[in-house]
């Protein structure tokens, strides 16, 4: 097991890669507990989940919403929970969003912690304390700022996951590489195939190496300022593409990072050569393709939430682990993007 810390501004995260679920009790303080989770989770593991009451909730992106938030709420009132109690979130990236952001505005603030059950929740949404849910389809547009208290990822647990779901966890891990490690993408270029098998070893070592990525950048910058803008690199291309055609998460940001390495090597930052090495990448471990449609891709690029009046941050790649935020204006985006379906991803 290897341990990293996030330090915010209010409070500080501790996050145990390898570390596992049977464990969970050594990281509870010696309080009223509730565990909110999901029903797969209860399914798979539910013989491992300590003696505590439970709210089980229901799997998908179309239940992190404020209706579900106010589910919640309700079953606290009804348990008569309050701020003398500990909640831990089990299970992916959607039940540590919606908890986190319940226990974090519930009679303002509750303490919590998650354990977090699948690849793209560990090394993505369960770490940097940014929790929020959807609202009228647009992604994350609720939310706020608050670290848990520690965060499990138990890479055991990936064992159980769909294919669907390991590609998810992968294009944040493809992410990591590009904005931070050139080694880490001969890695994930070179053991594909234990990569995507799941070798436990392999797997671990992708994780911390991502974790440890992002938790530098948000000890730097948790309010995302500055240097946190470069974890959205894919995303902005990328969340559009998730609203307008339903894709998972990190299916659509591994087409977002296509598009964001094109209009790099447009704009004259990227060499087309390190480009085609990135598009093989990501390519070879199997990403679906797209025909996206430009004027509705258009329309859901400009209510993203990373826009800033008449401009927008995009995050470029100068090289592999070299990236460049850059401050755009709305109009030069559109040209770009003109450019950019000139060619083909």
């Amino acid at each position: 097991m290897k341990k990293l810390s996030v330090k915010g501004q209010q409070s500080s995260s501790k996050i145990y890669v390898g570390e596992r679920l049977f464990n969970l009790t050594d990281y509870i303080p010696e309080k009223k507990v509730l565990i909110i989770t999901d029903d797969k989770i209860t399914s798979l593991y539910g013989e491992l989940l300590p003696d505590f009451p439970i709210i089980c909730l229901e799997q998908g992106e179309s239940f992190k919403t404020i209706d579900s938030v106010k589910d919640v709420i309700a079953k606290l009132l009804e348990l008569g929970v309050d701020r003398s109690w500990f909640i831990v979130a089990i299970g992916g990236g959607i039940i540590c969003d919606l908890v986190g952001f319940v226990a974090s505005i519930y009679m303002r603030g509750l303490r919590f912690g998650f354990v977090s059950t699948t690849l793209l929740s560990q090394v993505d949404a369960s770490v940097g304390g940014k929790n929020g849910v959807n609202f009228d389809g647009y992604k994350n547009i609720l939310g706020v700022f608050n670290q848990p208290e520690f965060v499990i990822c138990d890479t055991v647990l990936l064992d159980t996951l769909s294919d669907d779901d390991i590609l998810c966890g992968l294009a944040e891990i493809i992410k990591h590489a590009l904005i931070a490690d050139e080694e880490m993408f001969s890695l994930l270029e070179n053991e594909k195939d234990d990569v995507l098998f799941l070798d436990n070893k392999i797997i671990e070592k992708l994780v911390y190496k991502s974790v440890k990525i992002k938790a530098k950048i948000v000890n730097e910058d948790e309010r995302e300022h500055g240097k946190r803008k470069l974890l959205n690199f894919g995303h902005t291309i990328g969340h559009a593409i998730e609203k307008v055609y339903g894709l998972p998460h990190g299916q659509a940001v591994a087409i977002g990072m296509k598009y964001a390495v094109i209009l790099s090597v447009n704009k004259g930052y990227l060499n087309a050569s390190v480009a085609d090495r990135i598009y093989k990448l990501i390519n070879s471990y199997g990403y679906p393709e797209v025909e996206i449609d430009k004027d509705k891709l258009l329309s859901a690029l400009l209510k993203d939430k990373k826009k800033d009046g008449d401009n927008l941050y995009f995050i470029y790649l100068k090289d592999i682990g070299v990236p460049l935020i850059s401050k755009v204006a709305i109009s030069e985006f559109k040209e770009d993007i003109n450019e950019l379906f000139k060619h083909s991803v």
